[in-house]
């Protein structure tokens, strides 16, 4: 189906295909979160340190950067229902064979292997859903994107709480993990036969068919474009944000604000609640004031309540900044997305290419953190972030929609 006949799609159908791109967000929410939320059993029943667990997490990470990267060229050659139908069986696979490695085979290559295989799935499939997120959202002229990432905050929120309640029963990684793997198998894949199988380009009935080669090539050539890198901006510098606050926030809470660990997990809880609110109702919030504004704006709430944070002279002054950094830093990676996708024909190869920058920020920035506060101090590093903020909001201007682009204008 190519992209004119997609907009004439019956309105159920819409709805239909909406809905199946809101459950995989959640469901890969969940699904990370359940994962997540086991990592202390893991450990304790693989008998490892520390270090072999960071080892764990970096073949995750790598092969989750490895799907992002290819995910383009997945969707050019074969699109991205067929794509999504093979990484979906691999992230189950993952995830199953991890559950099997940790606690039934106890055996840690296999659990690093697995990882390796959830990670290249997972991110490939992060790709794949956005693109076809960024697609449902021109089909219906509005700005959705923010409600999709809200749906897989929401995800990580369930799949915790559900990992607290499997771990405070007493039931082994193995049961837990293998479910959710098995959940996971049998409700995306329900999901995506709601998915239209159409082309990641626009079909000319007198144009010629390029080759798979040539399209292969097309999709690289986003690499060449100077929008790619100023989105890319606005998604570095928020991606630190978020992913800082997730990894750093609970220990700068400890170790710069006297704070006892019951009070990190609450400012983490708080951070995660704002940024999910505001990701709940961003859509409206942009088709109103347009995508650049929204951006600026929320640059100015992250960078501002980040060093609120790092200067307050008391917890409950914290707190403030602490809420305004999640609200600020809640739409950049969203809204990147959507300003990625806005060429139908380039969406899948542009989104890619924003997504890596993006996991990059994720994977890299807190070791290279942790390697700064070691020298500075945690409070002292976090102030790097706030200029990253500054930087993602001085790039707002090229999320700017392009012609033709039904959302993000703004005066909706």
């Amino acid at each position: 189906m190519d992209v004119i006949s997609r907009t004439s799609l019956a309105r159920r159908q819409l709805v239909r295909w909406r809905t199946s791109i809101f459950t995989l967000f959640l469901l890969c929410g969940v699904t990370l979160a359940s994962w997540a939320s086991r990592l202390p059993a893991v450990k304790q029943n693989l008998g490892i340190d520390d270090f072999e667990v960071g080892i764990l997490l970096f073949s995750m990470g790598a092969g989750s950067l490895i799907g992002v990267m290819s995910a383009n060229v997945v969707v050019v050659r074969w699109g991205a229902r067929r794509g999504l139908s093979v990484t979906i069986l691999g992230v189950g696979a993952g995830l199953f064979l991890a559950a099997l490695g940790v606690d039934a085979l106890s055996s840690y290559p296999v659990t690093v292997a697995a990882l390796a295989i959830l990670g290249l799935s997972f991110g490939a499939t992060d790709v794949m859903m956005n693109v076809e997120a960024a697609a449902v959202e021109q089909a219906f002229g509005r700005t959705l994107m923010p409600l999709f990432h809200a749906f897989f905050s929401l995800g990580t929120v369930a799949g915790a709480v559900i990992g607290v309640a499997m771990a405070a029963w007493g039931i082994g990684a193995s049961w837990h993990l293998g479910t959710v793997a098995a959940v996971w198998v049998v409700v995306t894949a329900n999901a995506l036969r709601s998915i239209p199988a159409h082309e990641s380009a626009p079909v000319d009935p007198d144009a010629e068919t390029p080759s798979r080669r040539a399209r292969v090539h097309a999709a690289l050539e986003v690499w060449r474009d100077p929008r790619t890198y100023a989105i890319g901006v606005i998604i570095l510098g928020m991606a630190f944000a978020e992913g800082s606050a997730n990894d750093w926030l609970t220990i700068a809470v400890v170790d710069g604000h006297n704070g006892s660990e019951a009070t990190g997990a609450i400012f983490l809880t708080v951070f995660s609640v704002s940024m999910t609110a505001v990701r709940a109702v961003g859509g409206p919030l942009v088709d109103r004031i347009g995508r650049v504004w929204t951006l600026r704006m929320l640059s100015i709430a992250a960078g501002a309540g980040l060093v609120v944070f790092i200067l307050a002279p008391s917890l409950p002054v914290a707190f403030i900044g602490v809420a305004l950094w999640g609200a600020g830093a809640s739409l950049g990676f969203p809204l990147g997305m959507s300003a990625a996708a806005d060429d139908p024909r380039k969406a899948a190869a542009s989104v890619s290419a924003a997504a890596t920058i993006g996991y990059v920020a994720f994977l890299c920035g807190p070791p290279v953190l942790g390697w700064i506060s070691h020298q500075i101090g945690i409070l002292n590093t976090l102030w790097i972030i706030v200029g990253l903020i500054a930087m993602s909001g001085l790039a707002s201007g090229a999320a700017k929609p392009i012609a033709g682009s039904k959302v993000g204008t703004g005066h909706h």
